[in-house]
């Protein structure tokens, strides 16, 4: 993606049971001694591409002391984790070797970036059932009036600026009492009050673990078992590549539930409808993961071959090539090349060492360019460039490289094709693009937009981001691709129409805002 963003974060749990669930395996046999903690930071790795800002883990142990205990720091997992440091890395293993552990890695759409936001959020209590650990990805739209319904209440205060928070306060409302209450029950009155996308994996002073999954499904939740190890991820390749077969994806308003009577699948929410993010399959997601049923690759791939279907550039004179924007948008760059017939090269090489361009503020991110792509011009020279990206959110960075490419590389013409429609309104669940203001599309798509932009909008854009020309896959296009109907997924920053009333809410309060020329995020 030219304009990186940040997103909403991934989860992950493990929990070696007392009883086989399903057959046995060589990952269930490693594990004989029943620590799963040693596992937990190899999972979170294969999620990292959803969050380098913080990672964490919290893991139960009936035979110590702290039943429950969590580990967590800000970096990347082999940073926070010590991966480096074998000895540091084994200490901090050792410390938290528990049967039961949930994980997480953070980039923050909510709150500040530092150490004390970091998940999993741990709530102790002298009651083990109050005793409770939990990590979330997503983003509660209902956030600000949440907030000040429990303000509302006597004596409620707050030392953090999140959602996550919010939750934990949520939870610890929905587990009072003098004996534990089914974890059913809880999540199902935690549903009542939640709007947004909300994956939680939790886990208790009582060994008892569920991992849930919205009922709109915004987000995707993988899981799996094999002999007595029961592990779910956000995505399924975290799963996979830990050796667990038969990956399966939790159903949204479905939750795992296990403890001493081992595992169960629950439904703790109707599924009104299914809204699921499809920037999931175009960008957020691991490459080699399956997400409901569909592939990530495949639905790349399929968008290269959208975009080639409406090429109308001629590129019958031997002079043109495909450049695919690393990494994410490889997949359809080599789509499209295969069906165009024009070769696809790598005319971009990138420095996998800078930091993501979004972490930085607008006017640092188009020169960072220049430090994390080089252009190869022995390749680009004199060419017509086909440069194949993901996604334009903001802009910046698509302009310097652009620019980039024709002053260094030498590009004769530049046509950028991008994989996925244009952005034209906010998102409110989970990933960070929240103003109006900050997006490229809005001011430059025609009145009664619907999906497909018209030549002349296309024309608009072309000459704004200085290219020769440039066209994206359209919404039915990308309906096409993904395998859904639109009613199956969530379309609100492509479309400006939301799954859930909080969210059309704010969309409105968006519009207002930008049109008033207020800037910062709607939900705070």
């Amino acid at each position: 993606m030219s304009d990186e963003f940040q997103h909403e974060c991934g989860v992950a749990a493990l929990y070696y049971m007392d009883q086989a669930q399903a057959p046995e395996g060589p990952l269930s046999e490693m594990l004989s001694g029943g620590n799963v903690t040693p596992l937990m930071p190899r999972m979170l790795l294969n999620l990292q591409n959803r969050g380098q800002l913080a990672t964490g883990m919290s893991s139960y142990d009936p035979n110590r002391q702290q039943l429950l205990d969590t580990f967590k720091d800000i970096g990347n997992v082999a940073e926070a984790f010590r991966m480096s440091h074998p000895a540091k890395h084994e200490a901090i293993l050792e410390k938290y070797a528990g049967r039961a552990a949930i994980g997480h890695v953070r980039y923050a759409t909510c709150g500040q970036e530092n150490a004390r936001y970091a998940q999993p959020f741990e709530r102790h209590h002298g009651r083990r059932w109050k005793w409770f650990s939990f990590a979330f990805n997503g983003n509660l739209s209902n956030y600000r009036q949440l907030r000040e319904k429990l303000l509302q209440k006597r004596d409620y205060h707050f030392t953090l600026d999140t959602d996550t928070e919010i939750i934990m306060h949520e939870l610890s409302y929905r587990l009072r009492g003098d004996s534990a209450p089914d974890l059913k029950d809880v999540l199902t009155q935690l549903s009542e009050s939640f709007d947004g996308a909300y994956n939680i994996t939790f886990l208790d002073a009582l060994g008892r673990m569920f991992v849930s999954r919205d009922p709109l499904g915004l987000r995707p939740l993988s899981y799996a078992v094999q002999g007595k190890v029961f592990g779910a991820a956000s995505e399924s390749v975290a799963l996979t590549n830990l050796g667990f077969t038969d990956v399966k994806c939790l159903n949204p308003g479905e939750a795992i539930i296990v403890d001493e009577n081992g595992m169960r699948i629950e439904r703790y929410a109707e599924c009104k409808r299914r809204a699921h993010c499809f920037f999931e399959w175009v960008y957020f997601s691991n490459v080699a993961s399956l997400m409901d049923g569909r592939s990530v690759y495949q639905v790349r791939a399929d968008s290269g071959k959208q975009l080639a279907d409406l090429e109308d550039v001629p590129t019958d004179d031997g002079n043109s090539i495909v450049v695919p924007v690393p990494d994410t948008a490889k997949a359809s760059a080599d789509s499209f090349a295969y069906h165009m017939g024009i070769p696809c090269m790598e005319g971009l090489m990138r420095n996998r060492y800078v930091g993501r361009t979004f972490i930085q503020g607008a006017n640092t991110r188009g020169s960072s360019v220049k430090n994390k792509y080089t252009p190869i011009p022995s390749i680009l020279k004199g060419k017509r460039v086909f440069l194949v990206d993901d996604s334009i959110v903001r802009s910046t960075t698509m302009r310097a490289l652009v620019e980039h490419i024709r002053t260094v590389g030498g590009a004769a013409e530049v046509h950028v094709r991008v994989a996925c429609p244009p952005i034209i309104a906010p998102c409110f669940y989970g990933i960070d693009m929240s103003t109006m203001g900050e997006l490229f599309a809005p001011a430059m798509v025609e009145e009664g937009y619907a999906g497909v932009p018209s030549e002349e909008t296309l024309a608009k854009m072309a000459e704004n981001l200085g290219l020769d020309s440039l066209r994206y896959l359209t919404v039915p296009g990308l309906e096409q691709a993904i395998g859904r109907t639109r009613e199956e997924l969530c379309l609100g920053c492509v479309l400006g129409e939301y799954p859930s009333q909080c969210g059309t809410d704010m969309f409105a309060e968006a519009k207002a805002a930008y049109a008033a020329g207020k800037t910062g995020r709607t939900y705070e």
